[in-house]
């Protein structure tokens, strides 16, 4: 039985590591390898449980695509299939930044032409993020407008309580605009038909939830009573985990302010991070690991310490959250009125995102007519020719060196 269990997670991990090594493309692409990974190829799930599983992990705060990876890891071999899933799922892309990170403060690249052109790149990227993420989150006119409307007030109020206080006021705005869930968009799931049994007992999953509100709590209190950077940096980063809607394009704007704001990295080391995070296979939030290892100025293991810092606490509350909601939430996504709240709180998301393009990202980077030429370029790449991201980052960065170099 042992043996079997030993397979089991062995088996998750290296599938897990496999697709981390090969997922390009962002959380709709790595979607897409999971399915046939996990559907087609192995067949651990049925085509329905997929879906449910996706749809819980849009739901939840933080990394959809690493929350799917989690909760079938924890489908086949209970909590500790979770944590090998994502760890093998993450590394990759992980260990990649790290090393760019490093070689970018050892070798002081802060003003080579490169580097402005993966600064471009970031803007590329987060403009067709808010392209397609407003084709398919505001289609009619009411979300469009809650949109725009919370695009207006963070840009206004650029704080993290009024990120927070849009995305409140827009599931609040969803719910009383929609007096139903439009016919398209409803979620229907025939339980009887259901065959999923979750390797998660009920202690475990009240013990999940109980620890991520803990946290939350209890690692503000301490980085204020011990203020050392490594506690700031696992409350930073644990409280943005635990709190942003939207996926990696979102988490920027929070990033930015905790780690630029407060002077822990140059805002240029940050773009230039952003842009790199896209030529990577995996997860965007790895990002976080980049950050932590930019913010040390002592050894590669200080580096290293930061980096996994980051990691682990940014992550943490995906885990926790998946671990907690999985067997519930079938009943949960039925209901009209969560349906509603979330239709409005994912049209915050873009008007986050909106504002986020402006700044930091449009403001920091964008100073010439020929900025914006390479800008549009690259845009025009990724949305309309359907360029691999790892091209446009490639030729970002040689059109930079080349331009500006």
């Amino acid at each position: 039985m042992k043996t079997n269990r030993t397979k089991t997670s062995g088996d998750v991990f290296w599938t897990a590591l496999k697709l981390g090594c090969t997922s390009f493309g962002g959380p709709t692409a790595h979607l897409g390898y999971f399915r046939e990974e996990y559907v087609i190829r192995k067949q651990w799930l049925k085509e329905k449980e997929y879906a449910d599983l996706v749809a819980l992990c849009q739901f939840l705060p933080g990394p959809a695509s690493s929350q799917v990876g989690m909760a079938i890891g924890m489908k086949r071999a209970g909590l500790w299939g979770g944590f090998l899933a994502w760890l093998g799922f993450t590394l990759p892309s992980a260990l990649l930044l790290f090393v760019f990170a490093t070689l970018l403060s050892t070798y002081s690249w802060s003003s080579a032409g490169w580097l402005q052109g993966l600064k471009i790149v970031a803007v590329a990227v987060v403009a067709q993020a808010v392209w397609g993420m407003a084709k398919s989150l505001t289609p009619d006119r009411s979300r469009q407008s809650i949109a725009l409307m919370a695009a207006v007030m963070i840009l206004i109020i650029p704080q993290a309580w009024m990120q927070l206080a849009v995305l409140s006021c827009s599931g609040l705005a969803g719910w009383f605009l929609y007096k139903q869930v439009p016919t398209n968009e409803r979620v229907d799931v025939h339980l009887e038909n259901d065959s999923t049994i979750y390797s998660v007992g009920q202690k475990v999953t009240w013990s999940c939830g109980i620890i991520f509100i803990g946290l939350l709590i209890v690692l503000p209190i301490a980085a204020v009573i011990y203020p050392s950077l490594w506690l700031q940096t696992a409350a930073a980063f644990y409280r943005i985990g635990a709190l942003v809607f939207g996926g990696g394009h979102v988490v920027l704007p929070l990033l930015q302010e905790v780690t630029v704001d407060q002077g822990w990295i140059l805002d240029e080391t940050f773009l230039a991070g952003y842009a790199a995070a896209q030529a990577v296979p995996g997860p965007l939030f790895t990002f976080a690991g980049f950050i932590g290892a930019s913010m040390s100025d002592f050894s590669i293991l200080s580096a290293a310490g930061f980096s996994a810092t980051a990691l682990m606490f940014i992550f943490a509350p995906s885990f926790l959250l998946v671990a907690a909601c999985l067997p519930y939430w079938d009943r949960l996504r039925t209901q009209p009125h969560v349906q509603k709240v979330l239709a409005g709180v994912n049209a915050g998301v873009v008007g986050l995102l909106l504002a986020a393009l402006y700044d930091p990202i449009w403001t920091g980077t964008m100073h010439t007519p020929v900025h914006i030429s390479i800008g549009m370029v690259l845009f025009g790449l990724l949305t309309f020719w359907k360029a691999p991201p790892w091209l446009v980052v490639l030729l970002g960065a040689s059109g930079g060196a080349l331009l500006f170099g």
